[in-house]
């Protein structure tokens, strides 16, 4: 039986073998090499290059289950994983992992006393993401930030769009096409715009208890939208209201997004 074969029959049968330890992983990587988080039949992804190492390590084929999807490019500063295994973790787990692991993704700590059936993705109660904007080029933040030299752009303007958000449910504005959303019902806990003390960089933070694809890039890229003045906060504003659409869909690039906080009420 191959490798994939392993893995779909242990997926569908996990939950009835009591034999198989969860664990958690908090993990950290940067994106810029990998299609995405999930594994892609075309493309190299962070789930894979995981899934390959405890394979190797643990000597059983491994599925690891991640606390959500990032897009090709987007980093992640904080981000959770759980798997089960039949083997005992062996001595210096985390460590062995690391050498087995790119020097672009890294482990930071394993979680073992858990919740039965304890779940990443459906458990976690709040997610943050911070999106990072330079305004002078500078080729060592390149691959993590995005790189912005329109300037000026009118920063009180965005932040009261940025405010405005918490007043709303739902995002369906700042879907991508093509997203399995069972709905687009969203509550965000807080958002903040930060200008960096030198006006060098911008980061845009925001917190909710779920996010749709592609949701964050293109609020960051309406806000620039109102930051040059393309759209006024009025028209922002009646859009959100009348949960309407708008006249055009700018997405900030990949690069400068990072999912940076994930909560669980038992981590």
């Amino acid at each position: 039986m191959n490798l994939n074969l392993q893995l779909v029959f242990k997926s569908r049968f996990i939950e009835e073998l009591e034999f198989y330890m969860r664990y958690f992983l908090e993990i950290c990587y940067k994106g810029t090499a990998y299609c995405g988080w999930q594994v892609q039949p075309n493309g190299v992804s962070v789930q894979a290059m995981i899934n390959q190492a405890l394979s190797t390590i643990l000597n059983e084929p491994i599925h690891c289950v991640g606390c959500g999807r990032t897009d090709a490019g987007v980093h992640a500063s904080q981000f959770f994983l759980h798997f089960e295994a039949e083997n005992v973790l062996p001595k210096l787990f985390d460590l062995r992992l690391n050498r087995f692991l790119p020097k672009d993704i890294a482990v930071k700590r394993i979680i073992e006393d858990l919740p039965a059936k304890a779940h990443t993705r459906f458990d976690a109660t709040y997610r943050a993401y911070d999106y990072h904007i330079h305004f002078h080029k500078n080729p060592f933040k390149d691959e993590l930030s995005w790189y912005y030299n329109w300037l000026p752009l009118n920063f009180e303007a965005m932040r009261e769009a940025a405010d405005l958000l918490l007043q709303y449910e739902d995002f369906e504005m700042f879907c991508k096409t093509g997203g399995s959303n069972k709905t687009t019902l969203c509550t965000i806990f807080k958002t903040e715009l930060v200008l960096d003390e030198d006006g060098n960089g911008l980061r845009f933070h925001i917190a909710a208890n779920r996010f749709l694809r592609g949701m964050v890039r293109r609020i960051v890229g309406m806000l620039i939208a109102v930051g040059k003045e393309k759209i006024s906060l009025k028209t922002f504003k009646a859009v959100m209201d009348k949960k309407a659409t708008f006249p055009f869909h700018p997405s900030a690039p990949p690069q400068g997004l990072y999912l940076s906080e994930v909560r669980y009420d038992y981590v």
